[in-house]
């Protein structure tokens, strides 16, 4: 069967300078071009939120949601990050379209599952931002799907609005029959 890399939401918005981002996300963008130099992946998938400018979870919404506005469709913020070469990714994948649903994970209301199945794929190994959010969901759902899930722990960063979620997520990973390296 094949294997796929799965990178979550590696947009401008999300890295310094923009407007909801994760510390040193930039910095993931080296592990990124090591994997997908090592030639092992039959498919490369880039996740995206991609949210109208209404999205319920922002703060400007009524009722206010948690997050600033971020990732609005057509904005240079939710376009992927200049780190990542585009012509290196096979497909991109936009979630959080549905203004009354987060979109944390890259499975949710996407073809996500479809595309991974057309192509054969059975392994995915996740990486992105951020770990404690859309990193955890999609891995979660990659695993519920029936996927080989691997978190690559040097491609990921989280928020850890508390300390310590990004581990607590990965160790979630763990506990569904994930494997983190």
């Amino acid at each position: 069967m094949a294997e796929a890399l799965v990178i979550v939401d590696f947009q401008n918005d999300f890295t310094p300078g923009g407007a909801l981002a994760v510390p040193h996300g930039d910095e993931i963008a080296g592990r990124i071009a090591e994997l997908l130099d090592s030639g092992r992946f039959d498919l490369v998938v880039a996740t995206r939120d991609w949210h109208p400018a209404d999205h319920g979870s922002f703060n400007s919404a009524h009722p206010p949601g948690i997050w600033p506005p971020h990732c609005v469709q057509g904005t240079p913020g939710a376009e992927l990050h200049a780190g990542l070469d585009r012509a290196r990714v096979d497909v991109v994948v936009d979630k959080g379209q549905d203004p009354q649903t987060e979109g944390y994970s890259g499975f949710q209301q996407t073809e996500l599952e479809q595309v991974l199945r057309d192509a054969g794929v059975d392994r995915v190994t996740v990486v992105g931002l951020a770990t404690d959010y859309c990193v955890r969901h999609t891995a979660l759902d990659a695993l519920s799907a029936g996927f080989d899930v691997t978190v690559d722990r040097a491609g990921v960063r989280g928020i850890d609005a508390e300390p310590g979620d990004a581990d607590r997520a990965l160790g979630e990973v763990r506990e569904a029959g994930g494997s983190v390296v």
